[in-house]
């Protein structure tokens, strides 16, 4: 097992170019089913859960070629057997397999997917897109059988803003007989990223970059060429670790209108940036103090659906805020696991209250100091090799396989701004 060894306190500098969206590219590569032909997708990050959404694509008899960030696709020799039970208890993304294989065969057994343990993740908005656009489902213990005659559109109305519902009720929606209106639709940049290029192979889906979508069904895709954007999360990520470590940083290609709410809230941290361009700028030497509320009150960072404070970003945040001068409340809304690396910071020195699973205080500066950490989730894991750059002395951090499923060649990039972290292995 691979390991992070971090020297910390030490300020970076450089220019640094974003990996493109991973949740962008894991459901476009489950698109690749809707068509015969071959769908090339570039800017595709070259991390843990592509190769694990590739590994199970290759075993449905998916033709992958994937090499310099480039991923082409053809489907043309896919069989209609179950998805791989055990690559798909790996990532979260197995899952949308299911309208895609149903659109193709008419029948699919999805095993439940794996991903981060961050608490409860339902598939009930995924099972009730389906059934409402004509799919019946056997629940068994540890995965589902689906059948359909043929998708049919209807008016859709979703239960909850999930990203990975809408997109499972875009797959079905796009051959399907008639027009779908899938309303209280997820609408972050990667959904968005997913309709451009479903329209780019022929599906005709408007509304895009709102909470309602209207899809016309058509009989066929083809392939294309599609490259997606900039992940907005890595960015995000980028950004908190320059102004925690008093870095100064360009993001390049950061894609700055993606991050209107984000300044907003890393604001209250006292984080300032200036966008040049596309680039992000995040000056050195910032005075992080935390910015009260308008009547003096503690001010709350909390996540919401997009084009709220995505809940990725709520680790991050928290390292960021042991730095700020003052007091913040960081409040986890959407999954009840996010917070449990916080007994880790507080072993290093922070000074938090964790008030319950979805509530921490956090009062600030604290000096952090290196410790042995463990990373439980991709974020949580970026959120301590950040607080492991701010630390004095030195870090390991274990399970970084979490890490690299998420962000490619950290250590690499993070070497070129001048950390001192290295990959070892034990």
């Amino acid at each position: 097992m691979d390991y992070f060894r971090i020297e910390g306190a030490k300020p970076l500098s450089g220019d640094v170019t974003p990996m493109g969206n991973k949740n962008s590219a894991l459901p476009l590569l489950a698109a690749s089913v809707l068509t015969d032909e071959a769908l090339t997708i570039g800017n595709v990050p070259d991390i843990g859960d592509v190769r694990t959404k590739l590994a199970l694509l290759d075993s449905l008899g998916i033709d992958t070629r994937f090499e310099n960030n480039v991923c082409e696709l053809r489907a043309a020799g896919v069989h209609d057997e179950q998805p791989d039970p055990t690559l798909s208890g790996r990532i979260r993304t197995a899952v949308l397999l299911a309208g895609p294989m149903l659109a193709r065969f008419g029948h699919v057994k999805i095993f439940r997917p794996g991903g981060d343990r961050i608490g409860r993740r339902r598939l009930d908005t995924h099972l009730m897109a389906l059934q409402a656009l004509g799919t019946e489902i056997d629940i068994e213990p540890d995965h589902y059988v689906l059948h359909t005659r043929g998708f049919r559109g209807c008016d859709l109305f979703l239960d909850e803003m999930s990203v990975t519902g809408t997109e499972q009720a875009i797959f079905a929606a796009v051959l399907a007989e008639g027009t779908t209106q899938i309303s209280n639709a997820a609408m972050e940049p990667h959904v968005q990223d997913v309709c451009r290029c479903l329209n780019a192979m022929g599906a005709r889906i408007t509304g895009i970059g709102t909470h309602d979508l209207v899809v016309e069904g058509v009989d066929v895709l083809h392939g294309t060429r599609f490259d997606i954007g900039p992940d907005y999360m890595e960015v995000g990520s980028l950004i908190g670790l320059a102004a925690a470590t008093g870095s100064g940083i360009r993001l390049v290609g950061a894609n700055p209108k993606d991050h209107r709410m984000t300044r907003i809230m890393y604001g209250r941290l006292g984080i300032a940036w200036d966008d040049d361009g596309d680039d992000i700028v995040v000056p050195a030497s910032q005075d992080l103090a935390v910015m009260p509320d308008f009547d003096g009150a503690v001010p709350k960072i909390d996540d919401m659906p997009w084009p709220g404070f995505p809940p990725d970003l709520i680790s991050i945040a928290l390292v960021v805020a042991t730095q700020s001068r003052g007091t913040v409340l960081i409040h986890q809304k959407m999954f009840d696991r996010r917070l449990v690396f916080v007994d880790r910071l507080i072993e290093m020195g922070a000074g938090i209250v964790l008030c319950d699973p979805h509530r921490a205080l956090v009062m600030g500066p604290t000096r952090l100091r290196g410790e042995r950490l463990v990373s439980p989730d991709i974020r949580a894991g970026m959120a301590l090799v950040i607080a492991a750059l701010c630390a004095e002395g030195t870090s390991t951090i274990h399970n970084v396989d979490q890490i690299d499923r998420g962000y490619e060649r950290l250590e690499v990039r993070l070497r070129e701004l001048g950390a001192r972290i290295e990959r070892l292995s034990e």
